[in-house]
């Protein structure tokens, strides 16, 4: 299913649904964070994905950095709360999602770096590479976000 992402867009479609929703902000050893290359959208991301029914949201962060990326981690924290409402994402399918994404701090556990349907590629970034390669400005925020390490996290 293809999405087209609106920030700040007068001409953005009106959202019907807010979802629950994750992102994941792991570095390795090295510093780096890995992120994943969308197939839905082309753009790099941090692993994100959806709650799901009888999930608690940690166990979504979990759940979805694994099924992207192959990398098993264990939740230690939150980077931010992101619910912008002129975030939309746009679906083929007529959805039209507000934004609603819980960004936590993850511990990398073990795994290597493997693609899935939602990746086609995921590698360890360094914060110094970040400029060439495609990120949405929301997603760059967490990712900038994550590596500040705040003392609080961010809610906005």
């Amino acid at each position: 299913m293809a999405r087209i992402e609106h920030l700040n867009n007068p001409n953005a479609p009106e959202p019907n649904s807010i979802v629950v929703a994750v992102t994941v902000f792991v570095q390795d050893e090295q510093g780096r964070v890995l992120l994943i290359q969308r197939t839905d959208n082309g753009l790099w991301a941090l692993p994100v994905g959806a709650q799901d029914f009888g999930e608690y949201i940690a166990e979504t962060a979990v759940r979805e950095t694994r099924e992207e990326t192959g990398i098993e981690i264990e939740v230690t924290g939150v980077v931010g709360i992101y619910t912008n409402p002129n975030h939309v994402v746009e679906y083929s399918d007529g959805e039209v999602r507000q934004q609603f994404s819980i960004c936590f701090r993850g511990r990398y556990v073990d795994g290597q770096p493997t693609t899935s349907n939602e990746s086609s590629a995921v590698r360890w970034v360094a914060r110094r590479d970040l400029d060439g390669l495609a990120v949405h400005p929301s997603m760059r925020l967490r990712i900038e976000h994550g590596f500040e390490h705040r003392g609080e996290p961010y809610i906005g």
